[in-house]
């Protein structure tokens, strides 16, 4: 009988699957939300998560889905913002397609900003 022979343990283990590693690349809500920083509403200088636009963040297993809004229905910038927010995110997560959905409901009003941007503003 040959001598049985101690294989040693790699130092690495391989991810446990395609899977697995797919989901360590999956954006989570706060990293969308941060990307979504660099979109600045032009009309008042701040970008929009400040602002208090972005309603919702939802990271699902093939796309992001944004709920948000602007200061008002007659906002003359609206599609600019939109189209920079889909393109933000194209950019920064390829392979993550953006579902954005502009809704009125709340009402946007300038309690929704962070206080740091009311505090821009003097409010």
């Amino acid at each position: 009988m040959a001598p049985v022979t101690p294989r040693k343990m790699p130092t690495t283990m391989p991810p446990l699957s395609t899977a697995a590693s797919a989901d360590a690349a999956r954006p989570d809500a706060e990293s969308v939300r941060a990307l979504l920083r660099q979109v600045i509403d032009p009309e008042v200088g701040a970008n929009i998560v400040d602002m208090g636009l972005i309603y919702e963040v939802a990271v699902g297993a093939d796309a992001i889905r944004i709920s948000m809004t602007m200061t008002s229905p007659a906002c003359p910038m609206g599609e600019m913002i939109l189209d920079e927010v889909r393109a933000v995110l194209a950019d920064e997560l390829p392979g993550w397609p953006a579902e954005v959905a502009l809704v009125w409901e709340p009402p946007w009003n300038p309690s929704m900003m962070s206080e740091r941007t009311r505090q821009n503003f003097g409010w």
